[in-house]
């Protein structure tokens, strides 16, 4: 005698199974949402300025005044070697009393540096190597005569 199989049982679709579709879906969604909103946080680079209603109030003073100095800056990166030229509007080197310039990421400040540039008669150098991607370089330099500038460059390395 052959053996027969058993009726296959028909599935249904009960509300057992929808409410689990329903939390399954939803569970991915936020789990996903909270992953991203810890390292958002965790990586924000913070505050630019304590209070920005404050900082606006000399805005046009300081922009003013660096305008006023005719500074062109350009920065290079060639393999580890980063130069920041600083030219008048003669085009001219200029040589600032004071630099300092932190190179880092846009979004996320755990590959911040704060160099030593050294001034070579021409331009300012650093020799550092950057891994490839978006860096922006947030120059600020005081002139012989005592004048604030501030800038923020941006730079990319490789495609």
């Amino acid at each position: 005698m052959a053996a027969t199989k058993p009726a296959k049982k028909e599935f249904r679709l009960t509300g057992w199974h929808v409410l689990a579709i329903f939390v399954g879906a939803f569970g991915i969604i936020i789990g996903v949402n909270i992953a991203l909103a810890v390292n958002a946080v965790r990586t924000f680079p913070g505050i630019e300025v304590e209070n920005g209603y404050i900082a606006s109030q000399t805005f046009d003073d300081r922009r003013a005044a660096q305008e006023a100095l005719g500074w062109d800056i350009e920065a290079r990166i060639l393999e580890d070697r980063i130069t920041l030229s600083i030219t008048d509007e003669t085009g001219r080197p200029v040589q600032a009393a004071k630099l300092s310039a932190k190179i880092g990421r846009p979004t996320n400040q755990s590959e911040d540096l704060n160099p030593d540039w050294g001034f070579n008669g021409t331009e300012y150098v650093v020799y550092e190597t950057l891994r490839p991607g978006n860096w922006d370089i947030w120059l600020t330099a005081t002139s012989l005569d005592g004048t604030l500038f501030e800038q923020r460059l941006e730079v990319s390395i490789g495609g």
